[in-house]
């Protein structure tokens, strides 16, 4: 493990409602409404109050936007939109233990709303990437056609792809052009 669990969740998971919005990988809007932000909430484990309205998941979806801006963002502009997330969410992170999790971190009370529950979430993950210099470490599917957002947890920092649907894909074209092309040579994947 790279980073602590919570670390790695709220990356992933910050990465995941990205990738939610009608103009990623899928092209399909994934909440369109408020119990499909109640099942990815309940996916990702997120505990507290729910207001489960359309407010509600305006918020979730103005929250998205913002986060995927990080990914192609530089540090500094990252920085600033921590600091943002963390202020406007009134981040108060304190130790807690519940469900099957151990000790981590939580920055916000359960009674928050939810979206500032879920930025102060994602903050904290990105904070703790830009406190170890690895930034880049959030990525884009490098997948024709995809571009979705990535966390690459590998030691080696090799992750191409969000997922091997994308992967397999994309190395299949590229054995369908090896096989087409006349010396058996095409394009790398």
């Amino acid at each position: 493990m790279l980073f602590a669990h919570d670390t790695e969740v709220g990356l992933n998971a910050a990465a995941e409602l990205v990738n939610t919005a009608s103009g990623s990988g899928t092209g399909t809007e994934l909440l369109p409404d408020p119990p499909a932000l109640a099942a990815f909430l309940d996916a990702w484990q997120f505990t507290g109050d729910r207001a489960g309205d359309a407010a509600e998941l305006a918020g979730v979806h103005a929250l998205r936007a913002e986060l995927g801006e990080m990914w192609d963002a530089e540090t500094e502009a990252v920085v600033a939109v921590v600091n943002r997330l963390l202020r406007e969410g009134q981040a108060r992170p304190q130790l807690v233990r519940h469900d099957d999790w151990g000790w981590h971190v939580h920055a916000t009370e359960p009674h928050a709303p939810v979206p500032h529950r879920m930025a102060v979430e994602a903050a904290m993950a990105v904070a703790d990437l830009v406190r170890a210099e690895q930034l880049d470490r959030l990525g884009r599917c490098e997948a024709e056609g995809c571009g979705a957002a990535l966390v690459d947890l590998t030691r080696n920092r090799s992750r191409r792809f969000c997922d091997a649907s994308c992967a397999n894909r994309t190395h299949a074209a590229a054995y369908r052009a090896r096989r087409a092309s006349p010396n058996g040579v095409g394009p790398a994947a």
